[in-house]
């Protein structure tokens, strides 16, 4: 074994961490006294140490001046989620006027869809990757029922044409190409969940855009995991979630961001009183009139207590000084992983993520030699030695080294027991 991928390297490289501390602004689960590996924040972040204190503000808020509390104070209710807007701008690559925290994830997909995918009879398909999330394809689908269209010939999987079941650029192009003025929508994934590849955004929204298409795009697992440019990527729209790798909590308050291009366009849209300008919100008037950017796709008002972890986290990716330093970082860890698995577990191991860093994110998604059931196994054996991965159907698990938490360490552990496992 190299000295580069010793014990004593991990070591090393862990002290030498700049973002080390960062660790500290967690709390991380415990497994026998000790703390847990945790390679699960593609599934669900863990818990800022501050996300208490924002939830109980609120709370003490709302026990001592009730319905005063939207009016009162820096943390006032009425322009809490506007606290959001600046940080999450920052995170994904966007003026703070086209992102706005609301809802969740599929529920903004469908408001987005309403807005920007305006089928007719001579261009009705939507394209997506074959093997999508579940939910985004349900959404898709009901989406072209809801307008009359069948999803036999008019929602367009493309499927992989690389070893693993990732999907080339070629590929991509080559779809958009064919489907030319019958292409209404690209819904395409920043990171597809279950390979962990990631995409050129901008060159699929140049594609789309030269057929004449809408561009979307689902970053439920890009947002707080690659350094983002959703402004300059030129897409029309975005939806994404915030319990992964922004760690804001479990069904956490989602987000969405709508490009600048159509901040004042009256696009046909599901409307609600919160999305209505400010100016005459509370004159209850019969015309809705939309609120400039973003914000005019709200429908109600805020969770405040699902936008207070939001806040907390947010936080501390500026804490880190943004997603460019925290994607150093992961680039070097993830790497090091990959590097381990390939020297160590070759014979054990396969990566289906591609291993350019510019077409993966931190997550390196595995299959075990031997099929399934010995991926299962695997899988059970990590999970009872403290080792918290994700299991993906049929036969995939991923493993996400997060760089706000995640040592080198804790790579090496994995290394060692997946050894362990294969002597037993």
């Amino acid at each position: 074994m190299t000295d580069r991928l010793s014990l004593t390297q991990a070591v090393a490289l862990d002290a030498a961490d700049p973002l080390r501390l960062l660790r500290n602004d967690f709390l991380i689960p415990t497994f026998k006294n000790s703390d847990q590996v945790y390679f699960c924040g593609n599934s669900l972040g863990l818990q800022p140490r501050g996300a208490r204190a924002h939830v109980l503000q609120v709370l003490d808020k709302w026990s001592h001046e009730a319905v005063e509390g939207h009016f009162t104070g820096q943390a006032q209710w009425m322009t809490y989620h506007e606290q959001v807007q600046a940080p999450l701008a920052r995170l994904v690559g966007a003026q703070p006027s086209e992102v706005v925290a609301m809802n969740s994830l599929t529920a903004n997909l469908h408001l987005m869809m309403v807005s920007f995918y305006r089928p007719t009879a001579e261009r009705p398909a939507i394209l997506m990757e074959a093997g999508a999330f579940s939910s985004d394809r349900h959404a898709v689908e009901s989406q072209l029922r809801f307008h009359g269209f069948d999803p036999a010939t008019d929602l367009v999987e493309l499927g992989p044409d690389e070893a693993g079941g990732t999907i080339s650029m070629q590929a991509i192009e080559r779809a958009i190409e064919m489907l030319g003025s019958r292409l209404a929508l690209v819904l395409w994934p920043g990171v597809q969940y279950r390979t962990g590849q990631a995409f050129d955004l901008a060159e699929i929204a140049r594609l789309g855009h030269a057929q004449g298409a809408m561009v979307g795009f689902d970053l439920a697992h890009a947002v707080g995991n690659l350094a983002l440019r959703v402004h300059y990527s030129g897409a029309d729209f975005a939806v994404w979630c915030h319990y992964k790798y922004v760690n804001s909590g479990p069904g956490a308050v989602a987000g969405c961001f709508v490009h600048e291009r159509h901040a004042h366009t009256q696009r046909p849209r599901f409307a609600g009183w919160w999305g209505h300008e400010k100016a005459t919100r509370f004159k209850m008037g019969p015309e809705f009139i939309p609120t400039p950017g973003a914000d005019g796709w709200q429908l109600s008002n805020p969770s405040i207590l699902g936008l207070a972890p939001l806040l907390a986290s947010l936080e501390l990716f500026d804490k880190a000084g943004g997603m460019v330093a925290l994607r150093h970082k992961s680039e070097r860890l993830t790497a090091f992983l990959e590097a381990m698995i390939r020297a160590r577990l070759p014979e054990t191991l396969e990566i289906i993520t591609p291993s350019e860093p510019q077409r993966r994110g931190c997550q390196l998604s595995l299959r075990v030699s031997g099929g399934r059931e010995r991926g299962r196994e695997l899988f059970d054996y990590l999970a009872s030695v403290g080792i918290m991965g994700d299991w993906r159907e049929p036969d995939v698990i991923r493993i996400s080294p997060t760089p706000l938490y995640n040592r080198y360490m804790d790579v090496y552990r994995l290394v060692e027991e997946v050894e362990a496992w294969r002597g037993i």
